[in-house]
């Protein structure tokens, strides 16, 4: 099932990355969130749909409750003009195959999904929404 009425454009190639990262990370100790780190670009069909996605309702409801979202400009991995490459170093990511990349993280910083899951979102506009919220829900931090 294709989304292609949802395309968001929230990556911004002159944010200071590292800053809004820390920022989400500290919203997601005191909330006691994980961050939902997404590294795309607005020119990347595939990371558009899925930010796009993340702010339909059904989507908007579970990343509000369980994960600070923060959404970064990857730049162009694929012709090896790869952007913020000290971000996805700094979560044990050294390279990015293509976009969008999805990390899964504490508020401490510690990435929780695999690398190949990070690194395999590339195909994030074709894949059944169904999945995706699975996925999330999945590891959202569980209720204590």
């Amino acid at each position: 099932m294709h989304h292609e009425t949802h395309s968001a454009t929230p990556y911004d190639m002159h944010a200071d990355a590292m800053a809004a990262v820390d920022a989400a990370m500290a919203q997601a100790q005191a909330s006691g969130r994980h961050v939902l780190l997404v590294m795309g670009a607005n020119w990347c069909h595939d990371s558009r749909g899925l930010a796009g996605l993340l702010e339909t309702p059904r989507f908007a409801a579970l990343v509000d409750r369980s994960y600070v979202p923060v959404f970064i400009d990857a730049g162009k991995p694929r012709e090896d003009a790869a952007n913020n490459m000290e971000v996805a170093r700094r979560f044990g990511v050294d390279k990015l195959i293509g976009t969008p990349n999805v990390f899964i993280l504490t508020g401490e910083g510690e990435r929780l999904n695999p690398l190949d899951d990070v690194t395999g979102w590339t195909d994030a506009a074709s894949r059944d929404e169904d999945t995706i919220y699975a996925f999330l829900a999945a590891m959202a931090p569980q209720a204590r």
